[in-house]
């Protein structure tokens, strides 16, 4: 018989009191974190040494830090509307500070990416594990408490937005493998998910639910689609069969993705061309017909976009009575208001599930087989090496960005079902300090997916098909989707370690592998930043650029002195440059340091015209 209360600090006494003062807290990855209980059992345990809490869990979700005055300006608005009011974890607080307890222990399998390179505290405690193992380190470390937000109808719970390992840890407790208190922490912005997501109020030995202890949830905000991604987003729906399966997850590219299967359904002969404008050299058939039979996602991320291939009549295809299975949640707050205002039998096709049934073949493996045909486990990468390698989750000095989640399941999936493929997704470059790099290199020091789990790599410039060949084919592949500007130099170091002919050279049209060949190959009316919507205001969507190119250059001094010297030429705004320059509060500027944050920002918005 659970118990509803009010106060979360009654909930941590009892928790304490009935744990005998040794308390393992679990806590969902992302989303589903039960937050005043967390701070009041970690502020409880602050207070009492003799009290011992250890807490397991990932993806605390945090406003990004602020590195700069103009950053400040322009985010910390944007962060209120989309953020503010989520509460800070005390946990995650200590771990900034280097504040840590020394009775209390905090161990995560998977970061916030790059939230925790410049904690040593978290570095020392983060535990590599595969999402589909995270729960068995849980049981082993001896949990005894159980901590997640709930929907709630009445006297009808639902975990919503964290099924992932809650609905696994609940089948070992009645399999007698674990033995923990569920506690629930009411949200009514949580949509009520049903199906597997829907237990019985008996499940939960306590409830807090009390006005005070509700809270908006976390939304992070849409970020602009550029040509790279829109690129990469078409070459991998030419990948995607009619009647398949569909993986993806969050962020630019996921999107990207999700708008050129629409575009396909909708306007087949436009991807067509586009499809062709973009292609160069060798690729797998590819996909450009409409869908007719419907994709089916058994995906452990359920993300807005997904919603969006709904909505299109794409994710149509059912099994066990549902056209999606995830194990979690989290993107922009209208995402959030769209499952909860979606009609109950549209929601009622959407079912959450414990990570387990979705990240992994065993358990039921003769349904997941028939239901899992021609997938497509699309995952973003950081960096590929030469013979292809994948590298996601951490640096060679071996701190760790994020962690590797459930990657490498869907790469061990898409080699063991018939039909089925891994689909590794990165830009050909990026920024480091000011420096243009390449993402596929010789080698690196850390790996997240070795190479021989290679399968498919796809960058703005091309597919490149791994599966099943040489090491010196790997490489070729590989060179020819890469940015031109480092293609000579991966040509003599593959050559110089004996894995490449002298006489091999990538065919003249992928020696053309330049920026500038996406921008005229995408049309620019299809092809927008925001195909899905944005939180960023019209003003904000215009700066975006601006102060992006600001942040490149500020490793350049003399780019960054260029800038500086355009904007102070410019004596008479543009109407919208004044509006952005008061949206930054730099309209009218007092003292040296302001006058030079509108300069640079004058300089960078005319040096995108």
């Amino acid at each position: 018989m659970s118990i509803t209360l009010s106060d979360p600090d009654e909930i941590a006494r009892r928790i304490v009191e009935q744990t005998n003062g040794h308390v393992v807290l679990g806590l969902p990855l992302g989303l589903g974190k039960a937050p005043h209980i967390a701070n009041a059992l970690f502020e409880m345990a602050r207070a009492d040494p003799a009290i011992s809490l250890s807490i397991f869990t990932a993806l605390t979700l945090e406003r990004p830090p602020l590195r700069s005055e103009l950053e400040r300006r322009f985010l910390e608005p944007v962060f209120e509307r989309t953020m503010g009011g989520y509460p800070e974890f005390a946990y995650a607080a200590a771990q900034r500070a280097e504040d840590m307890p020394p009775n209390i222990a905090v161990n995560e399998f998977f970061f916030q990416a790059g939230s925790r390179l410049g904690s040593e505290t978290a570095q020392r405690s983060y535990i590599s594990v595969n999402y589909t193992h995270a729960m068995r380190c849980l049981i082993d470390q001896g949990v005894n408490v159980i901590a997640q937000i709930v929907s709630r109808q009445g006297d009808r719970f639902s975990l919503s937005c964290n099924t992932d390992m809650t609905l696994d840890l609940l089948a070992a407790r009645d399999a007698g493998k674990a033995d923990f208190l569920l506690v629930g922490q009411v949200n009514d912005e949580l949509p009520f998910m049903t199906g597997p997501a829907e237990i019985p109020a008996g499940r939960f030995a306590m409830i807090l639910d009390s006005a005070e202890t509700r809270f908006p949830l976390f939304g992070p905000p849409k970020q602009p689609i550029g040509p790279e991604q829109h690129a990469i987003g078409m070459h991998v729906a030419s990948l995607v069969a009619d009647g398949g399966s569909l993986q993806i997850g969050i962020g630019e590219i996921g999107d990207a993705v999700a708008h050129a299967l629409i575009v396909r359904h909708r306007e087949p002969e436009r991807f067509a061309s586009t499809l062709a404008d973009l292609t160069t050299g060798t690729r797998p058939p590819a996909e450009t017909a409409p869908f007719e039979r419907g994709l089916y996602a058994p995906t452990e991320m359920l993300v807005d976009g997904f919603l969006e291939l709904l909505r299109a009549g794409i994710l149509k295809r059912e099994v066990e009575g549902a056209v999606l299975h995830g194990g979690f949640f989290v993107g922009p707050r209208a995402f959030y208001a769209a499952l909860r205002e979606m009609d109950e039998e549209t929601r009622g096709r959407i079912h959450m599930r414990g990570i387990s049934w979705i990240n992994a073949l065993y358990g039921d493996e003769q349904a997941k087989r028939a239901a899992r045909v021609d997938a497509r486990f699309v995952n973003s990468a950081m960096m590929v090496t030469l013979l292809g390698a994948t590298v996601s989750d951490g640096l060679e000095d071996g701190r760790v960005v994020s962690g590797v989640g459930g990657q490498y399941n869907f790469v061990a999936q898409a080699l063991e079902l018939e039909g089925a493929r891994s689909i590794i997704t990165l830009p050909a470059t990026r920024m480091h300090e000011g420096e243009l790099r390449s993402n596929i290199m010789w080698s690196y020091g850390h790996e997240t997916i070795p190479r021989h789990l290679r399968d498919i790599v796809v960058t703005e410039y091309g597919i490149a098909d791994l599966r099943g060949i040489s090491d010196e084919r790997v490489i070729q592949r590989l060179i020819a989707i890469a940015d031109s500007r480092f293609q000579d130099e991966l040509l003599k170091t593959a050559r110089k370690a004996g894995k490449l002919g002298a006489d091999w050279m990538p065919d003249e049209i992928n020696r053309n592998n330049l920026p500038d060949r996406l921008q005229s190959a995408l049309p620019v009316a299809e092809f927008t930043p925001y195909p899905f919507g944005t939180d960023f205001t019209a003003v904000e969507q215009r700066l975006l650029p601006a102060l992006q190119s600001l942040s490149q250059a500020a490793h350049r001094p003399a780019a960054l002195a260029g800038l500086m010297a355009r904007g102070f030429a410019v004596t008479e705004p543009r109407a919208e440059e004044t509006e952005a320059l008061e949206r930054l509060g730099l309209a009218e500027p007092h003292g040296v340091r302001e006058r030079s944050y509108r300069a640079l920002v004058l300089g960078a918005l005319r040096a995108k015209d």
